[in-house]
């Protein structure tokens, strides 16, 4: 598509409240502005988007949340698209596809509309042989799962990673298996054979008894990556199943009371009172183009892939939101926005 072909409406999912559930307040307007153009960021026709929790669980945190968002928000980070018009400078081409985390807000990046924009340095090329949707899985889960893995591990460490089979823990696997490392994880009895297939070694199913117990039963890790968060025993009983030296890597923290009184108990007390006794490291993505481009190239060898729950047409935009709400998805929920375009 030329620059003088682009319209100056399209269709977007917004919200201008997220009280009591975003799904609640999200409404289809077929007559959006197109977003506003900063100097170091490309216009992009949306050809898929997925989703994230961090599309709705910060917004929906009561109080807080409101200061996240502005009015008539667009929900949608991790996306692939067509460039329509390049950054200036940029080394993007019409017509180029690029991968990567959209807008410049991480609570509401404008992807699930049908044009966005991308930061130059959030967005890289889709490498050659690369399934486009696939690749519009990687965005925030791929860069979190890369950046909460590999600057902590070398080959032959040991990882264990708590939540195997969302969006996040699925590339978590599969970027510990790239770069060499012994991964053990936890799911459900349904995600065993996904975890597996994947990658991981050693999966646990916390439907047949405690996870610590079964931890403590393995050689110490030399990594933890927590990507549920729910059970905080976890990290303060982690010096029973990990090496000194290991992280605890919390991926993904959403604000809250119970997790402000955590932090304290996990910072102010010493370990022979109850406190940490191993390092804590909080993950909140970083989007880098050279983190995309590895992934990419990842992709490309056919050593990673984006695993996908369920798609939906952008009409369904709501359904994709309470699916991606319910924890239970195995990978990641997109939304084709012109899937024609995936085709060509």
């Amino acid at each position: 598509m030329s620059e003088n072909k682009i319209p100056s409406t399209m269709r977007a999912w917004q919200y201008s409240s997220a009280a009591g559930g975003i799904e609640k307040h999200l409404r289809m307007n077929p007559l959006a502005s197109l977003p506003t153009l900063k100097p170091d960021e490309n216009l992009i026709r949306v050809i898929a988007m997925a989703l994230n929790p961090v599309d709705y669980k910060p917004v929906e945190v009561p109080f807080i949340g409101r200061f996240t968002h502005s009015k008539n928000a667009i929900p949608g980070l991790d996306v692939v698209g067509q460039v329509v018009k390049p950054a200036a400078g940029s080394s993007f081409k019409v017509g180029q596809v690029v991968f990567g985390v959209a807008g410049s807000s991480l609570f509401a990046g404008g992807a699930m509309a049908d044009y966005a924009t991308i930061n130059v340095k959030t967005a890289v090329p889709v490498p050659e042989g690369v399934d486009l949707v696939q690749a519009g899985t990687v965005g925030i889960a791929g860069v979190t799962a890369y950046q909460s893995i590999v600057p902590f591990v070398k080959p032959a460490s040991r990882v264990f990673i708590n939540g195997g089979s969302g969006g996040t823990g699925t590339y978590g696997i599969q970027i510990a298996k790239a770069v060499g490392c012994h991964i053990t994880t936890t799911c459900s009895t349904p995600n065993v054979e996904l975890c597996k297939s994947l990658g991981a070694d050693e999966v646990i199913d916390y439907k047949k008894g405690p996870v610590l117990e079964q931890l403590k039963k393995q050689k110490p890790f030399d990594l933890i990556v927590d990507n549920v968060g729910a059970d905080y025993s976890l990290f303060f009983k982690a010096h029973e199943y990990s090496n000194p030296s290991a992280k605890y890597a919390f991926v993904g923290v959403t604000p809250s009371l119970g997790f402000f009184g955590f932090m304290i108990k996990a910072s102010v007390l010493p370990g022979f009172l109850g406190g940490a006794k191993r390092k804590m490291q909080l993950i909140f993505a970083e989007p880098k183009s050279e983190d995309l481009s590895v992934i990419g190239h990842w992709m490309a060898e056919g050593k990673v892939r984006g695993v996908i729950d369920q798609r939906f047409t952008f009409e369904q935009g709501i359904d994709a939101i309470k699916r991606q709400k319910t924890g239970r998805a195995r990978g990641k929920m997109v939304i084709d926005v012109a899937p024609e375009l995936a085709k060509s």
